[in-house]
């Protein structure tokens, strides 16, 4: 064989080489994701015909199901709540794709009766191929007293079962109907969502962070505790302004005041008046590394473990002294989303153990009959029992006599603690998290009103996020 011919030859195996590859490549290993894309209307439109099982909540309450579609064959994703569960659940949509428990569950809820190879094999090994369906753990009746008490402020409140982790309530707002993204008309409502302002499409509960503000006081007055550097009755200095070592800064408490009579103050007073000097100084005397240990104990730089990716929340590292102390009080660069601040309170009342959260609770087959359970699982030990402990005491005292008077319920002890957060960028978040009966948790709240709501720059945690998270306790504790 001469030259020109064999590089001819090698040329023709080199592309034949690189073509197989290609072919490969692109139905072994990119297939799924070119059969998953939104984009793929053939195997969508495949998808969104056939039926897909019920989602109820813990009580049976139906929260999306299919029902027969009226304009072609096949099934249409119904959503008889409206706007009340978007988040949680999400949604099943042609042109949008899957969202929420409606995107983690696919599988499992969609009919597997397709010509697809696994579904032809289960067909022949004689496995159902019927859709399966879901039980939450999320109560219908306190989900709608968290939306109507959040309103129509910007925001989220979520609410879980210190005990076992399961979430109870799950509300973001804005929210949105799913069922505008179903049908002919989905294409201008999704694009009407999407260029919305207030961004209702966002899961303002697992991925949105904001300042914490004083709710992060936990954190700081827990590792203080767990230090043995300071007890509920340890005395501070009562500074109406903390000025901060190596800089111009300065701390200064609500109002510009003193948080007692200027003689000395104790942690109980200073945690329940929610007092920046005191708490400044405290991160300080604490020091970097051994506060972020703490706020890494209680989850924050961690992927919460959950049926779908939960955005971080950061406690920042390298901090001096002024950014500790800004930091120590839930400002600068710490950032939480509300499904953290719930797991900080729920740790305090589950003596210092954090469980992971869970929406679903069971999955049962098309005859209603148990396929599979929820396995409660320990996540992580925040603190110590005794400095859980000594933590509620103190968080009962906030909306007992503090700053969270307005979380009280009748007849229930509530414990909790307020937080008014800076933004640097319009008013402040108002914060609530807490949690009742204080003695014997059965219920975690964490409430935040984005920029303070309808009460804009007059906001505060105690006045605006309390009376929500006040509401939802106590229609949980009268069932």
């Amino acid at each position: 064989m001469n030259g020109p011919i064999r590089r001819l030859t090698l040329v023709l195996l080199v592309g034949i080489a690189f073509l197989l590859a290609n072919v490969t490549y692109i139905q072994a290993i990119a297939g799924p994701d070119y059969r998953d894309d939104p984009r793929n209307r053939r195997v969508l439109l495949g998808r969104t015909a056939k039926e897909r099982g019920a989602i109820v909540d813990r009580t049976g309450e139906v929260l999306a199901a299919s029902g027969e579609n009226p304009d072609e064959p096949g099934f249409l994703r119904v959503y008889p709540q409206g706007d009340l569960f978007a988040h949680p659940i999400g949604v099943s949509s042609l042109l949008f794709g899957d969202r929420g428990l409606e995107q983690t569950y696919a599988t499992r809820l969609r009919s597997k009766e397709d010509l697809t190879i696994s579904d032809i094999v289960n067909a022949l090994l004689g496995r159902d191929l019927r859709p399966e369906s879901l039980v939450l753990t999320i109560d219908a009746e306190l989900q709608r007293v968290a939306a109507d008490a959040l309103g129509n402020q910007p925001g989220a409140v979520v609410a879980i079962d210190p005990a076992t982790g399961a979430v109870l309530a799950y509300v973001s707002s804005p929210s949105y109907d799913p069922t505008s993204l179903l049908g002919p008309n989905a294409g201008p409502a999704g694009d009407a969502l999407t260029a919305n302002p207030d961004q209702p499409l966002r899961d303002r509960v697992t991925n949105q962070s904001y300042p914490p503000g004083s709710t992060f006081k936990i954190v700081t007055a827990a590792a203080a505790l767990e230090l043995e550097l300071a007890t509920p009755e340890s005395t501070f200095e009562d500074p109406p302004t903390l000025e901060l070592p190596g800089s111009t800064a300065t701390i200064s408490n609500f109002g510009g005041g003193r948080c007692g009579t200027g003689d000395g103050v104790s942690l109980r007073t200073a945690f329940a008046r929610s007092c920046n000097t005191v708490f400044g100084q405290l991160a300080m005397d604490i020091g970097p590394e051994a506060l972020a240990e703490t706020a890494s104990s209680f989850g924050f730089g961690s992927d919460i473990p959950f049926e779908w990716t939960v955005l971080d929340s950061v406690f920042p590292s390298g901090l001096d002294d002024p950014s500790l102390a800004q930091s120590g009080i839930g400002q600068r660069d710490v950032q939480a989303t509300p499904l953290q601040m719930a797991l900080v309170a729920a740790a305090i009342a589950n003596d210092g153990v954090v469980m992971e959260p869970y929406l679903v609770e069971q999955i049962l087959d098309a005859d209603g009959a148990l396929i599979e359970a929820h396995t409660q699982a320990e996540w992580r030990r925040a603190v110590s029992p005794a400095t859980a402990a000594a933590m509620r005491d103190l968080m009962r005292a906030v909306v007992a006599s503090g700053t969270g008077r307005a979380a009280e319920v009748a007849n229930i002890a509530v414990a909790g603690k307020t937080g008014t957060a800076e933004t640097g960028r319009g008013n402040p978040h108002a914060w609530f998290v807490g949690f009742a009966p204080a003695a014997n948790p059965t219920i975690a709240v964490a409430v935040v009103v984005e920029n303070g709501g309808d009460a804009g720059s007059e906001a505060t945690g105690g006045a605006v996020a309390a009376p929500i998270a006040s509401a939802v306790i106590a229609a949980w504790s009268g069932r």
